[in-house]
């Protein structure tokens, strides 16, 4: 694995308001890597996402995804870079197509580029569906529609924040399967989700913010049995 970092956050601030939310978060995603972030509800972990992805303004620190600041770009910049986002909610266009939710973020890869035949040798229920709207899919598929139109962005990093929340306990154990074999084509993660031990178990490294602040980081296979992790998440 290349030890260069694709995506770095450097003592990010943010604010709602007058209302102070980070509080000099630093986190660096490599090129091949699985992060996750971790925290109690609150802690700011949508907020960092947002402000490093250009949806919210950072007040503080800077950003840099492939060697460029982009700490006041605009989200549609960022993506470009080889950024794709899952977003908390999925995000997918209801009076869409399965086939156009996908085609609407292609973009040109290289040779073992994701294209449509291939997102949906992944995902074989959205082939079964490619024509239903993505408002008449369950929470699952739509969930699937929103992690393959990632994919169809070409990107050398996707975050996935909250992407198995809402699901049946089986379509959860197929998300962390597709998380998986996402992983193993060598695209850099960054994982956000409640089920910390499945993050561990899916991720190099982990970091935890508690009040906007990274309170702990380190190795995922060392902090699995963590007193101090469980702490800091209340578990």
């Amino acid at each position: 694995m290349s030890v260069e970092a694709f995506v770095v956050a450097d003592d990010v601030h943010a604010h709602y308001g007058q209302s102070h939310i980070l509080h000099g978060v630093s986190l660096s995603i490599r090129r091949g890597e699985a992060v996750g972030l971790l925290g109690r509800n609150g802690m700011g972990k949508t907020t960092l996402i947002r402000s490093m992805l250009g949806l919210h303004r950072a007040s503080g620190g800077t950003v840099r995804i492939a060697g460029r600041d982009v700490t006041r770009d605009r989200a549609d910049r960022i993506s470009r870079l080889g950024v794709g986002y899952v977003p908390e909610g999925r995000g997918i266009f209801p009076n869409l197509s399965v086939r156009e939710n996908l085609l609407v973020a292609a973009r040109p890869g290289r040779a073992d580029s994701w294209t449509l035949p291939r997102v949906l040798e992944t995902f074989p229920r959205l082939a079964e569906r490619i024509d239903h709207g993505g408002g008449a899919l369950s929470g699952g598929e739509q969930q699937m529609v929103a992690i393959g139109r990632a994919l169809m962005l070409n990107p050398d990093v996707i975050v996935l924040d909250e992407a198995t929340e809402g699901l049946a306990p089986k379509i959860v154990a197929e998300i962390w399967h597709i998380i998986a074999t996402i992983r193993a084509t060598g695209i850099a993660t960054l994982v956000v989700d409640r089920n910390y031990r499945a993050v561990l178990a899916h991720t190099d490294r982990c970091v935890v913010l508690q009040k906007g602040r990274v309170v702990l980081e380190g190795d995922s296979r060392s902090l699995a049995d963590s007193a101090t992790l469980a702490g800091f998440l209340g578990v």
